[in-house]
């Protein structure tokens, strides 16, 4: 039985990602801080094969000992997203990048044989490219996206016939968790038209590449046994559906009533761009078979069998991480 480490696995994405892996019959082995708490991993704590770790990953004596027999590393933690990240710069830099470069040393030197680095497509920026594929300069914008940029290239110098590494850049996830995610674009735009009636759409023209809960976490769990030559030492977008704000808000109305009004704001927020995953399914074999209509839908029928803590604090990442930073500040 491999043993799999998965950092944040308590999170939005691990929630969905650890029932994956201990239903393939690995051994999951869980470093999260718990600041979002473990209602994610609610269904599986009790599950002989998994050891949830409540640690930070800046921690070198708690990643020594996760990383012991550990065959692949899944590396989620982050402080996610721009926002939360912009509360704490110094913090974003400790744990998005140097935290990354400590782990990927430590795995490499512990004998684990695969590192799945996560990284993000906004790393980007802003590009005029009609589809912005891996090969492109990067452009971050923000510490969130400067910190992910600055941790893949080093992720990829540990490559070695002995120990593969490949960096994900995905796209933005959509889609129920039972560790949920309200400040994520398709997410968002659902919950306010289904607890207000209302979109409310800041600029719209901004195109955002997105990619369902399931087919990313599907992905890194086939990124374990993909032969190691097909992705040593690579990087992979993994997003689609490329459409602008508007128009995601369109289709949600369309799944959750015609009475459901949009209203479009001016923004600062120009972020844009049409990121081609051409190459994850050419060299892969790995596509897509969920869509942004089932990302709403998966949410809409959460709400209506009551699983929806709309005011969850858990599940906002800004309103959390806010009350984290103060609380250290104090």
């Amino acid at each position: 039985m491999k043993k799999i480490l998965v950092t944040g696995g308590a999170g939005y994405v691990g929630s969905i990602l650890v029932p994956k892996l201990l239903k393939a019959n690995y051994e999951v082995v869980v470093i999260d801080t718990l600041y979002f708490t473990d209602i994610g991993l609610a269904e599986v704590k009790s599950h002989p094969h998994l050891k949830l770790t409540q640690g930070d990953i800046r921690n070198p004596e708690i990643v020594k000992n996760s990383l012991k027999g550990v065959n692949c590393v899944i590396h989620l933690a982050s402080i996610s997203n721009d926002p939360s990240s912009d509360l704490d710069p110094g913090l974003t830099q400790e744990v998005n990048y140097e935290a990354t470069l400590q782990l990927v040393k430590f795995a490499k030197e512990s004998g684990a044989e695969r590192f799945i680095n996560v990284s993000t497509s906004s790393v980007y920026g802003i590009k005029d490219s009609p589809n912005v594929t891996e090969d492109l300069p990067l452009e971050p914008l923000t510490i969130y996206s400067k910190t992910k940029a600055q941790a893949e290239p080093i992720v990829q110098s540990y490559n070695s016939p002995g120990f593969t590494t490949v960096n994900m850049r995905p796209a933005t996830v959509c889609g129920y968790s039972p560790k949920m995610r309200l400040d994520l674009t398709v997410n968002i735009l659902t919950m306010h038209a289904l607890t207000k009636g209302k979109i409310t759409v800041f600029g719209g023209a901004q195109k955002r590449p997105n990619i369902h809960i399931e087919d990313i976490t599907d992905y890194y769990v086939k990124l374990i046994e993909i032969p190691k030559d097909k992705i040593a030492g690579n990087t992979f977008n993994a997003g689609y559906e490329n459409h602008s704000v508007l128009q995601i808000a369109e289709m949600v109305k369309k799944i959750i009533s015609n009475n459901v009004q949009i209203e479009v704001v001016p923004t600062n927020d120009n972020r844009s761009y049409h990121i081609s995953s051409a190459k994850i399914e050419k060299l892969l074999g790995l596509k897509p078979s969920h869509t942004i209509q089932d990302a709403v839908l998966d949410i809409k029928t959460a709400h209506e069998e009551g699983k929806m803590d709309w005011d969850n604090i858990n599940f906002y990442n800004v309103k959390k991480m806010k009350s984290i930073v103060n609380s250290a500040k104090s």
